[in-house]
């Protein structure tokens, strides 16, 4: 247990495009939805991790998904159904962090805000855990920021940052996997149905666009946010652009400009306009943007070459 937390090093490589995680508000079953290379390579490192793990960090950006990440593990663990305790790393180290106490699952959340007492505190409970034999307790450990870049900083004990992102998972932001949009609005629109108890919700036209252009600063929470609120605001079933509650200036990053407008208001022109743009936003890549789109690659080759959709 212990050679492998010292050598294994699990971080999504940059640049990255796409692991999805939906904070999910059962721990039962977490639900990770999502198309692209990252993802899958996170997931199989979950997989692989989950059953060993003894210390491990989640860093990435608020609205991520490190909780559900921290969920899915447990869920893999040999640890499942012992308990899965979600605690403030500041609050726990003042109230419990008994290092002789210490058992069962624990995600401790925003580490990366420790001050230095904190921090001290914290490393001598991770030196007791690392002399257990493992099996008995796991311990996840939170932080926005990089632990490492922060030991580099000054920020961090450099022995705590070392120890605790031994293994590491690094979720990137929803910004830079752009094509897990599209599969990620589909499962929270599905959930929020039926939170809400209503029928199946699509997205109308120019929506999609919409979702792909904006930033998300807020990551995957601020996209279920402006879900929930369209959702509220939509009419016979379908989401329409200005259902959702965006800014309407163009926030595509410069390396990645939309099709140029067609003044064809045909709908094949239309939806061959919408196929490119798709298209463009990924860069090309064919598979991702039928997926995105929700078609086959043969009927994407079909649009692209200008094939009328709409006369078959």
């Amino acid at each position: 247990m212990r050679s492998m937390q010292s050598s294994a090093h699990f971080q999504p490589q940059s640049p990255v495009s796409g692991l999805t995680l939906v904070e999910m508000e059962s721990c039962t079953m977490p639900k990770l939805a999502g198309v692209s290379s990252v993802w899958h390579k996170l997931l199989m490192q979950a997989e692989m991790a989950a059953p060993h793990v003894q210390i491990a960090a989640i860093e990435g950006e608020h609205g991520t998904g490190k909780q559900t990440l921290a969920r899915y593990l447990y869920s893999r663990s040999p640890l499942a159904g012992s308990g899965f305790q979600r605690r403030d790393a500041r609050e726990w180290l003042v109230t419990d962090a008994d290092p002789a106490t210490l058992g069962g699952f624990t995600y401790l959340d925003r580490v990366d805000l420790l001050a230095p007492p904190g921090q001290g505190l914290l490393l001598g409970v991770l030196k007791v855990l690392q002399d257990r034999p493992p099996g008995r307790a796991v311990l996840l450990a939170s932080s926005q920021t990089p632990l490492r870049q922060m030991a580099g900083q000054g920020l961090i004990l450099p022995d705590l940052a070392f120890r605790l992102s031994a293994v590491r998972f690094a979720i990137p932001p929803l910004r830079q996997r752009r094509e897990d949009i599209a599969p990620l609005a589909q499962y929270l629109l599905e959930r929020l149905c039926n939170r809400y108890q209503q029928r199946p919700v699509m997205l109308g036209p120019g929506a999609l666009a919409r979702l792909l252009q904006h930033n998300w600063l807020g990551n995957v929470r601020e996209l279920a946010s402006v879900l929930e609120t369209a959702l509220l605001e939509a009419v016979n079933g379908v989401i329409r652009a200005d259902d959702l509650s965006l800014p309407t200036g163009q926030e595509t990053p410069p390396d990645v400009q939309p099709a140029s407008r067609t003044d064809n208001l045909s709908l094949d022109a239309v939806i061959r306009h919408h196929v490119q743009y798709v298209l463009d936003l990924n860069r090309g890549n064919k598979l991702r943007a039928a997926r995105q789109l929700c078609i086959s690659r043969s009927t994407l080759y079909r649009i692209l070459s200008n094939e009328s959709i709409m006369g078959t």
